[in-house]
């Protein structure tokens, strides 16, 4: 079955640096949007950027500037560069992706376990 893989979390100095990866195993037809969300203690979880195949890419304003999300698609491997980071990023990120399953098949929306991200001040 299809599953999604973060690593990378961990924790940070304010204003430091740390990179995520979002990888997706198991069998599909094909791998179409890619995003990152994240969830603070107690938040709802939050989408901070979106990424389509051709490689456009959105951001939550929050992140604009400071994160950089990029896929691999011969990897199936969806990264994010995060900088400058402050302890309001301090949350558990999360990968997701639309994938289609069979050629016939609808889109379906996979969650990975998330990876914790800590900043301090």
């Amino acid at each position: 079955q299809v599953q999604l893989a973060e690593s990378g979390g961990g924790f940070v100095q304010a204003g430091g640096s740390l990179n995520l990866s979002c990888a997706v195993s198991g069998n599909f037809f094909s791998l179409d949007v890619m995003a990152w969300y994240r969830a603070a203690p107690g938040m709802a979880r939050v989408l901070i950027t979106h990424l389509k195949p051709d490689g456009s890419a959105t951001y939550h304003d929050a992140v604009k500037g400071r994160f950089t999300v990029s896929r691999d698609n011969a990897k199936n491997t969806q990264y994010l560069e995060m900088t400058a980071l402050s302890p309001e990023d301090t949350a558990v990120y999360y990968c997701n992706a639309l994938i289609r399953d069979e050629s016939w098949s609808p889109l379906h929306n996979y969650w990975g376990q998330g990876t914790q991200v800590t900043v301090s001040s």
